[in-house]
């Protein structure tokens, strides 16, 4: 208590002598603490309450739904909304087919942008800036405003005429994986600009000396891009790669486009609604409640977020380190 009291009296003393300074910034930054704490609080508040409450409704039976009492824990708990949605949306060979899918195009996209973006922030040629601007085009303009010419450029498919003169036809590459793997692998992708502007951006920060020191011990261009930049860039990698998956994950724009005869779950979950009116109307030959069809579509986006949500734990270690060492690279 004497020791409580001694440093107290001393805290006093030196606020005193300080003309009260010493306790004005205590109290400051106690009072930002606590501003900051909320903020926080209510910010992740807002981002989980939606998910939560989606969550909570997957949960609910009919009769919860039209049930005042009941708000977010469910009365009459069922896993029949999941049962439900895995027949709908033939849960498990679409989502097998959806990483594979993901996974080869996010590859082939890390691999092109991570090429270009070292190109970019290392070597000088010809028209660099002007090739950087129609990069930084990529980014900006919508994909939608391109569909007409990609849909032409894919149904008749040709490099130089030299397909229509082996095969005497052009190739289609609108039903299958192909034109997707094309477009990734030359770094056209989906957001391909975006993950070429942040390898850019990473390899630019790299110190020029590394380069130097690695002609010194003999390596060439090659060998110092594979030996000395690539485990250096593993963690902006592994974010572009998240990255790709992610929005390949959830695309359904460039989906339905190329990919017509594949069941995956973006798509399946966009005509989610449609299949669940018609099994409704067959099987109970009446129309289903607005309510019960929104804990249906709620619960088929529940089950499509839960495998990023489960590969962001797992990879969330490099993502941080990424942004970190970005924010002072860059």
């Amino acid at each position: 208590m004497t020791s409580k009291n001694n440093t107290l009296g001393g805290f006093w003393e030196r606020n005193r002598k300080s003309g009260g300074y010493l306790l004005r910034h205590k109290a400051g930054g106690f009072l930002f603490r606590v501003c900051r704490g909320l903020f926080l609080f209510g910010l992740c508040f807002l981002i989980l309450q939606p998910l939560i409450n989606k969550l909570s409704l997957s949960f609910m039976e009919q009769q919860d739904l039209y049930d005042p009492t009941v708000i977010s824990i469910p009365r009459h708990f069922t896993t029949d909304n999941y049962n439900m949605v895995n027949k709908l949306l033939d849960l498990w060979p679409s989502l097998f087919r959806t990483i594979l899918i993901s996974g080869i195009v996010a590859i082939l996209q890390v691999l092109s942008c991570t090429l270009a973006g070292y190109g970019f922030a290392r070597f000088n040629f010809p028209f660099k800036k002007l090739l950087f601007g129609c990069v930084m085009l990529v980014i900006v303009v919508p994909p939608q405003t391109i569909l007409a010419p990609l849909y032409l450029n894919f149904r008749f498919f040709d490099v130089f005429g030299l397909i229509k003169l082996i095969k005497g036809e052009p190739v289609n590459l609108l039903n299958g994986i192909g034109g997707m793997v094309l477009l990734a692998a030359t770094g056209m992708g989906l957001k391909s600009g975006l993950y070429i502007f942040m390898m850019r951006q990473y390899f630019r920060g790299v110190p020029r000396e590394l380069d130097e020191a690695a002609q010194v011990d003999g390596c060439g261009k090659l060998r110092t891009f594979v030996s000395i930049m690539l485990p250096d860039a593993m963690p902006m990698i592994t974010s572009c790669f998240l990255f790709a998956f992610v929005w390949q994950w959830t695309d359904s724009l460039y989906t339905s486009f190329f990919l017509t005869k594949y069941k995956v779950l973006s798509t399946q979950l966009v005509g989610l609604a449609d299949r669940m009116r018609e099994y409704y109307f067959k099987v109970y030959e009446t129309g289903i409640s607005a309510a019960y069809l929104q804990t249906i579509i709620a619960t088929g986006m529940l089950v499509c977020l839960a495998p990023l949500i489960l590969l962001y734990l797992f990879a969330q270690k490099a993502f941080v380190e990424s942004l970190s060492q970005t924010g002072i690279k860059m």
